[in-house]
């Protein structure tokens, strides 16, 4: 009964997250209600607040999961040396979270222009060190000559801004692309000509 009862809370909180990323991304923060949230999720009202007890801190829990979903794809930096690898498994990651939660990506980059207001403090105390981690590796691979001098922040930044760019302006994708999402092939193209791009820019073959 007791794991019956944490499989429902487990698939109740997912489904409330996943609706909360999308009516925040379409709302704002201001814009979005509880309400929305709910419909959204084909739950009551009443559930939602059960789970989370006001907007505050369901938009919160947002941005917390996506924090921990960018660290996710990051995990390759941790696991191979080879910066072949790691960066072309990293920029995956980050492209098919690009295609499979744009609106994460939306309201994460709505937190991150309006100057964090909600994570501030937790992004000064985690991204920061998370960020240093990765530049110190690619500090590494400059210093051994496995790939050419670069500034790491900027590599970093190059592939956040190349990859996000499919999440948070998604619409002007599809709008160049005769109104059309891309579709399967058209977005394994896209994720090789990204990966290819920033891999030869630091002298490795994609």
């Amino acid at each position: 009964m007791a794991k019956k009862k944490g499989d429902i809370r487990r698939r109740n909180v997912e489904k409330i997250l996943l609706a909360a990323e999308r009516v925040f991304a379409e709302k704002g923060y201001a814009g979005a209600a509880m309400g929305d949230i709910a419909q959204l999720a084909d739950l009551p009202k009443s559930n939602v607040h059960y789970y989370f007890a006001t907007k505050e801190e369901l938009y919160r829990e947002v941005l917390l999961g996506l924090l921990e979903v960018w660290k996710q794809d990051a995990l390759c930096f941790e696991l191979y040396d080879d910066p072949r690898i790691v960066l072309s498994s990293y920029i995956r990651a980050k492209m098919q979270h690009s295609r499979n939660r744009a609106y994460g990506s939306k309201v994460w980059a709505a937190e991150v222009m309006q100057g964090a207001p909600v994570l501030q403090e937790r992004l000064r105390d985690n991204l920061y060190e998370w960020a240093k981690l990765k530049e110190a590796k690619i500090r590494e691979w400059v210093e051994s000559g496995k790939i050419l001098p670069v500034e790491p922040s900027h590599l970093l930044y190059m592939i956040w801004a190349s990859t996000q760019h499919y999440a948070d302006f998604d619409y002007q994708i599809a709008l160049l692309n005769d109104d059309r999402p891309l579709d399967d092939i058209q977005f394994e193209r896209a994720v090789q000509s990204v990966t290819s791009v920033i891999l030869r820019g630091i002298g490795l073959s994609a």
